[in-house]
């Protein structure tokens, strides 16, 4: 009986031992899941650009952990990603962030200058840089040998400059890319699917007897700017089956949009945080003794849209095939 009470006794330590490493390796498995994913997605290389609009090779070996973001697109995306923890400098908004991601913004460290120094840069000791072709400017924040030759990486909007025609294709490709970067190429595609989706299923709904047509202008002081089909805009504009109407010479007056005349307009601001801009914008046109036999007036299809939802527009890029579907087809 001793011997049969010394044997259980044994039995159970021994089953105990197994389970705790068992345990054990099941902790360990989880905790390396990730860290072992990462492993077989890096080295990637992806093709960005340098100032002379060259193609170039860019190889990340890891996930850059010490990211400078400017400009809405660049912030916004990549918060839209999750990688909000990334961020050690962002700056340069021309719009409040959206409302999902203020929680994720405050994460951040976010500095008023429009453009931050170089020091200021430098001071974060980054492993990667996003950015604007026109912020990758020697009077700016130097060009992107200046930070590729101190072994950080950067990536320019494609359609901040690169591409002479701007499109939504574009804006996708980069937002495929940044996944691969981070290694977080399922949230990419998932919003990558949710453009694709608003413009087919506008692209469904529409009902109308005759080809829309459509201006898209921006005061600039005493000048009135057209938005052409190779913009961003022009291009949500036309794959949503609207007409797009434009200038020669990227200006127009006062007289050419009478006589042009067409069936919705949409005037774009920049609010820098300002609420008020928008109607201000919109009442340029709508409060123009010149202008009031328009169509667009007439039919209240004066449209005001955010420069960041049709122009390097980043996750906004839904945003504004949702703001162009409207105005198109207000029914």
């Amino acid at each position: 009986m001793k011997r049969l009470r010394k044997s259980i006794r044994l039995f159970l330590i021994s089953m105990l031992i197994m389970g705790s490493t068992g345990c054990s390796n099941i902790n360990k498995t989880h905790s390396e899941v990730k860290n072992q994913s990462a492993s077989s997605h890096y080295p990637i290389t992806i093709t960005t650009y340098n100032h002379l609009k060259e193609p170039i090779e860019m190889t990340f070996h890891k996930e850059p952990e010490r990211v400078v973001s400017i400009y809405q697109n660049s912030i916004e995306t990549l918060l839209a990603l999750g990688l909000e923890d990334k961020i050690v400098l962002g700056a340069g908004l021309d719009h409040s962030i959206k409302d999902e991601y203020k929680d994720k913004f405050k994460k951040i460290k976010y500095i008023n200058d429009y453009v931050p120094d170089i020091e200021d840069i430098l001071n974060e000791n980054p492993d990667f840089i996003l950015s604007w072709y026109s912020i990758f400017d020697e009077d700016r924040i130097g060009n992107v040998n200046y930070w590729n030759e101190k072994g950080i990486n950067t990536y320019i909007s494609l359609n901040s400059g690169i591409t002479k025609k701007r499109t939504v294709e574009n804006e996708i490709t980069d937002i495929i890319n940044l996944g691969k970067i981070f290694n977080v190429e399922e949230k990419a595609e998932k919003i990558v699917k949710e453009i694709n989706n608003e413009i087919e299923n506008t692209l469904k709904d529409i009902n109308h007897t005759k080809e829309e047509t459509t201006l898209i202008i921006e005061y600039m002081g005493e000048d009135i700017y057209t938005y052409g089909k190779e913009t961003l805009g022009g291009d949500m504009v036309t794959k949503l089956g609207g007409k797009l109407l434009e200038s020669e010479n990227n200006t127009i007056t006062e007289e050419e949009l009478v006589e042009l005349n067409p069936d919705s307009i949409f005037v774009v601001y920049m609010d820098r945080m300002d609420t008020n801009v928008a109607s201000q914008e919109a009442n340029k046109i709508l409060k123009s003794h010149k202008l009031k036999e328009l169509d667009a007036v007439r039919n209240n299809r004066v449209n005001t849209i955010a420069l960041g939802e049709m122009y390097c527009s980043g996750i906004r890029t839904i945003d504004g095939i949702k703001t162009f579907a409207k105005g198109l087809y207000p029914k």
